[in-house]
C-alpha cells in the first residue's frame, strides 16, 4: 500500500513522497514552490486537502496550500505571521496558532472558511521576553513548539531562549491567555514536548537531557521528576550546538503496547550518522534508554510517526543524504530501516 507524506524542508519547496510499504521503497511524487524556509507543516483542522506551513524569515509569513487526490499541491495564499522566523504552527478549533522563534511573539490568527483559510485581519499576538545564560542562543525568546495537550484544553509552548515552557488556558471568552509556566534548569533550552498520563516529557536541546516533569492542570505548579541524557555517551568532537532536537511518544496501542520515547539527536561525527535515542516508560517518572538507533542521517532535525498503529518513523537529513523511513521492532523498543530518498534539506513531516 502506498502512503503520502508531505516533507517541509530549508528549501523553497514542499515535497510530496509515496511510501510503498509492500515494496518498501520512497519516491518523490510531486512538489510546490511556497517561499522561503517552509520548515514546519500543520494540517487543517477539518479539511484534510488544505495544510499550513511558515516561512522561516525575518518577515515571517504562513502559506496555504491545497492538494489533490494525487498529492500535488497549490500556493493559494500567502499571510504575515506578525512576527520573525516561525518555526511552529498548530491548527486547533477555529484558530492557526504561529510560534515565531527569532521575535519571541505567539501570534492567533482565526481560520476562515473562503480562501485562503486565515482572516489575517483578526489576527492578534503576544509577545514574550526572557533570557538565559547561553549568550549565543538565549539572548530573547525564542519560542519552538506550540503543543496542545492530549487530555485538556491547555497548550505548552517551549521557550528555549528563557528556559521556560509557558503554559496557555482559554478564557470565557475563547482567547487564549497565559496560566503558569514550567521552569527548567539555567541554559538548557526547552525545544519540544511530550505528554503522557500526567506526565510532561521536554527534550533540552542546549544541554542535551529529557527532563521529566508532573503536570497538574494550570496553574498548579509541575514538579520535576528527573532528567535523563539524550545519548550514552556525548562525542568529544561534537557540535557544542543545536543537539538534541524532536521528542515523540506515540500513543499506545495493539501492535505496540508499552510506552517508548523517541529522541533526536544531532551533528554527530560519526560516519553511521546522527542517532534516535528510544526510552522505555516501564517506570514513567524515570525514563531507561535501551536503544541508540544509528540512522545515517545527517542533523537529524525532524521526524514523525504515522500508518496503522504507527508502525513507520519518517526523519530526515538536513545535511543528507535525505528522507528515511523506519519500522518500529521489538515492540517498539527498535527500528529497522526500510527506505530512503535523496531529498534536499528535509525538516518536518505530515502523513496525509
Amino acid at each position: 500500500m502506498a502512503y503520502r507524506i508531505l516533507v517541509g524542508s530549508y528549501t523553497n519547496e514542499i515535497y510530496t513522497i509515496s511510501f510503498d510499504s509492500n515494496a518498501s521503497t520512497l519516491s518523490l511524487v510531486s512538489s510546490v514552490a511556497v517561499g522561503h524556509h517552509p520548515s514546519w507543516i500543520a494540517p487543517h483542522p477539518t479539511d484534510s486537502s488544505i495544510i499550513f506551513a511558515g516561512l522561516e524569515q525575518s518577515e515571517g509569513a504562513v502559506v496555504t496550500v491545497k492538494y489533490d487526490r494525487g498529492g500535488k499541491g497549490t500556493l493559494i495564499g500567502t499571510v504575515p505571521s506578525s512576527g520573525a522566523d516561525p518555526c511552529t504552527l498548530l491548527a486547533v478549533g477555529t484558530d492557526l496558532l504561529v510560534g515565531n522563534y527569532s521575535s519571541g511573539t505567539f501570534t492567533t490568527i482565526p481560520l476562515s472558511p473562503e480562501s485562503p483559510y486565515l482572516r489575517v485581519s483578526q489576527s492578534t499576538s503576544i509577545p514574550f521576553s526572557g533570557t538565559g545564560p547561553n549568550k549565543e542562543r538565549q539572548e530573547s525568546s525564542h519560542l519552538h513548539q506550540i503543543f496542545l495537550h492530549p487530555n485538556r484544553v491547555e497548550l505548552l509552548i517551549p521557550d528555549l531562549g528563557a528556559d521556560l515552557t509557558r503554559r496557555f488556558t482559554r478564557d470565557s471568552d475563547g482567547k487564549w491567555i497565559p496560566n503558569g509556566h514550567v521552569s527548567y534548569k539555567a541554559g538548557s533550552g526547552p525545544r519540544h514536548v511530550v505528554v503522557h498520563d500526567g506526565i510532561l516529557y521536554t527534550v533540552l536541546e542546549l544541554i542535551n537531557e529529557v527532563a521529566v516533569h508532573t503536570l497538574p492542570p494550570a496553574p498548579e505548579e509541575p514538579t520535576l521528576l528527573a532528567c535523563v541524557p539524550t545519548m550514552s555517551t556525548v562525542p568529544p568532537s561534537v557540535d557544542p550546538y543545536m543537539l538534541a532536537a524532536e521528542i515523540l511518544l506515540p500513543r499506545p496501542n495493539l501492535s505496540f503496547p508499552s510506552p517508548y520515547l523517541y529522541v533526536s539527536n544531532r551533528n554527530d561525527p560519526s560516519p553511521e550518522g546522527d542517532t534516535i535515542a528510544i526510552f522505555s516508560l516501564a517506570d514513567p517518572q524515570q525514563p531507561e534508554l535501551v536503544a541508540e538507533v544509528r540512522s545515517g542521517l545527517k542533523h537529524l532535525r525532524g521526524m514523525w510517526f504515522g500508518g496503522p498503529d504507527d508502525r513507520w518513523l519518517v526523519a530526515g537529513g538536513v545535511h543528507g543524504p535525505g528522507v528515511k523511513v523506519f519500522e518500529r521492532v521489538d515492540g517498539g523498543k527498535g527500528l529497522r530501516e526500510l527506505a530512503a530518498l535523496e531529498l534536499e534539506a528535509p525538516t518536518g513531516f505530515l502523513w496525509i
